[in-house]
């Protein structure tokens, strides 16, 4: 059974209606559709460095801790690449049947510039 969790920076720190949004978003998003690593968009933002912020809800529906090594990750719009870059983060471990909310920042030479970058899915390779 799919569990949510939230690494311990992020639990202290959500906003009450920001959890409510997570939960929602995994409440919808919790059946898998098979054994594998799916990402449900939260949001997504330019900050003040320029550097693209992908919010998702990280949902490991496998048999196995997924851990960030030199992965692969990319944004796509209607199929077009538009953020890529490569994620070591030796903390972040998503244990086996759980979903976590997660922040990747692709730095400003890793995405194309848009005007929006709405409606977009992360996908871990």
């Amino acid at each position: 059974m799919q569990q949510l969790q939230f690494e311990a920076s992020w639990n202290k720190a959500l906003a009450t209606q920001d959890r409510h949004t997570i939960e929602k978003i995994f409440t919808e998003t919790k059946q898998p559709n098979s054994s594998c690593i799916l990402c449900s968009p939260i949001r997504q933002a330019i900050n003040h460095k320029q550097e693209l912020l992908v919010t998702v809800l990280v949902h490991n529906f496998t048999d196995q801790p997924l851990t960030f090594n030199k992965t692969r990750i990319v944004y796509r719009m209607q199929d077009e690449v538009i953020a890529d870059e490569k994620f070591t983060l030796p903390t972040l471990i998503i244990p086996p049947q759980v979903s976590l909310p997660w922040t990747f920042i692709f730095p400003s030479l890793s995405y194309s510039p848009l005007a929006s970058f709405e409606n977009g899915r992360l996908e871990i390779l």
